[in-house]
């Protein structure tokens, strides 16, 4: 029962992902955002809801492990896995300010819960600081795309169905309610369903939390990043990824930390943090290297995912 668990509770989130991420998107481009921002802001927060219920349902279920190992085990899975695999299916074009200001954000938020968890807590107060970093970063994203207007927005993002004014807000709305009932809904079996999968087969819950859960959890990011690939729309796909964990680390963190603090795994202070922080930085040069992720560059990235899933495995 707890496999069934953990897959119908994956099958929700993923649904109830992509019914928040099409109708918070939906609603942003009414809003005249820029795709780019969209990407970085909206659809990297809407992909990111499972990853924020799941923690902090863990939280309260006293699975510390799962909370933060959810966390940091998506962050590797999004830039290893995901940026691989959208890679190799397209070469990724990167934009100036993916260099000059979202990635350094991400590795300034991966570094600062690094610093913050080397005492094994996270405490309310550093979550909340975690929380106003999110909150001053989404903020000033916004400010900088509604500076410059691009001319077309991507079909990808939208929940209208082809309806426009009231009806189209309407239908992003229900889109964004249906999401959020069924992100809860499957945050709570697929919490308890990793936690009884963890206690049979004696291993912790943080292996879990950093595999099971964390790559379920990715799924919305890996769909929306591999959707925007093929249609043309990098922007959306690389500022996904990297939104999205900014998002894990200042806003889902922050969050969970708020209501609840975090004790850190020992296994994932020595281990799992540091491919966390090498995995973050290994991105810039791949980025910054012909201002493109080549397929060669996917597929290394894709190599160390596998690697580093063996090793935990094993």
């Amino acid at each position: 029962m707890d496999w069934i668990f953990v897959a119908l509770g994956l099958l929700l989130l993923i649904v109830g992902g992509e019914g928040l991420v099409r109708g918070a998107s939906g609603i942003a481009l009414l809003a005249k955002l820029s795709p780019a921002v969209v990407g970085l802001t909206i659809v990297a927060a809407g992909t990111s809801m499972p990853e924020l219920v799941v923690s902090v349902q863990a939280a309260y279920a006293g699975s510390a492990g799962i909370a933060i190992g959810n966390v940091v085990g998506s962050n590797i899975f999004n830039i290893a896995a995901i940026l691989g695999l959208t890679a190799l299916i397209a070469p990724l074009n990167i934009h100036g300010n993916t260099i000059r200001m979202e990635w350094p954000v991400m590795f300034l938020a991966s570094f600062q819960l690094f610093l913050l968890s080397r005492d094994a807590l996270v405490d309310r107060v550093e979550g909340a600081s975690l929380l106003v970093a999110m909150v001053a970063f989404t903020a000033y994203a916004v400010w900088l795309g509604r500076q410059a207007s691009e001319a077309e927005a991507p079909e990808l993002t939208t929940a209208t169905f082809g309806a426009t004014g009231g009806r189209a807000i309407f239908n992003n709305v229900l889109a964004i309610a249906v999401g959020v009932g069924l992100l809860a809904a499957g945050s709570t079996l697929l919490v308890d369903g990793a936690v009884g999968i963890a206690s049979g087969l004696g291993i912790s819950d943080a292996v879990i939390g950093l595999t099971i859960v964390a790559a379920g959890t990715s799924t919305p990011e890996l769909i929306t990043s591999i959707m925007a690939a093929r249609k043309g729309q990098a922007d959306i796909a690389v500022g996904n990824v990297v939104g999205s964990n900014i998002f894990n680390v200042l806003g889902i963190l922050g969050s969970t930390a708020l209501i609840l603090p975090l004790e850190v795994p020992a296994e994932i202070l020595t281990r799992d943090v540091w491919w966390f922080l090498g995995v973050a930085l290994l991105l810039f040069p791949l980025m910054k290297s012909g201002m493109k992720v080549t397929r060669l560059e996917g597929g290394f990235l894709l190599g160390i995912f596998i690697t580093y899933t063996l090793l935990l495995i094993l």
